[in-house]
């Protein structure tokens, strides 16, 4: 089981650079949790005492507001993951993080992450690299949730998610409802967007797999309207 998870670790991008007798090490320290679909992994305020990566299924990063409200803040896949800040800052849980189907994870304990980040400098590089590329990612999000029409948004969403999958098709399944929740916006609006994007020829979608069709269209509608 172990020689199985140093293998993963090896293609999750925090992990992969590093060589074989660190992941092997890296592989010994975690331990691997099931959650069944709609539980809730983490809540927010909870410690923040462990890193988690995805081994099998999806999870969604969500705020709730005091109306029930709910704002995904980024959808997780296999090898994605989620409480790196804590194991940085010993701070509480910023989000609630929740199954969207069954899902595996690998849990990596902030004392034993710590230990292996301060006798392998890859390891902190990794994830100062990783660090960097999310908060570029969500100044982009914010930029465009103030500057961008609902349409401009969904165009930059599905753009974004189509580069993290390395190519036109999207491998992460997502509702309309999912994709309102992640840019601020009513269901409604997102379908009857979508609708014009498929009739345009600007995406396709097939057995909910959205794919990108058009993407110079779509740059284009994701560009700042003045």
């Amino acid at each position: 089981m172990t020689q199985t998870t140093a293998d993963f670790l090896a293609t999750v991008p925090l992990f992969s650079g590093l060589d074989r007798p660190e992941l092997q090490r890296f592989a010994e320290l975690t331990r691997e949790k099931s959650y069944p679909r709609g539980s809730v992994i983490l809540f927010e305020d909870d410690p923040g005492d462990s890193l988690f990566v995805v081994r099998q299924g999806r999870v969604k990063v969500v705020l709730i507001g005091e109306d029930g409200r709910e704002v995904i803040l980024g959808v997780l896949g296999v090898g994605e993951h989620f409480g790196e800040l804590a194991l940085i800052d010993d701070r509480p849980r910023s989000a609630h993080v929740i199954a969207m189907e069954d899902s595996d994870l690998l849990v990596l304990r902030r004392e034993d992450f710590r230990a292996r980040v301060e006798s392998s400098p890859s390891v902190a590089w990794s994830l100062l690299t990783e660090l960097s590329r999310r908060l570029r990612r969500a100044d982009d999000k914010i930029g465009g949730l103030v500057l961008l029409d609902v349409p401009g948004r969904i165009a930059r969403l599905l753009l974004d998610l189509a580069e993290e999958s390395g190519g036109p098709a999207i491998e992460k399944a997502l509702t309309h409802q999912t994709i309102a929740q992640m840019i601020g916006a009513s269901r409604e609006t997102v379908s009857r967007a979508m609708k014009e994007f498929q009739d345009s020829g600007w995406i396709a979608v097939e057995r909910r797999r959205i794919s990108v069709a058009d993407r110079a269209a779509l740059e284009r509608r994701a560009q700042v309207r003045v």
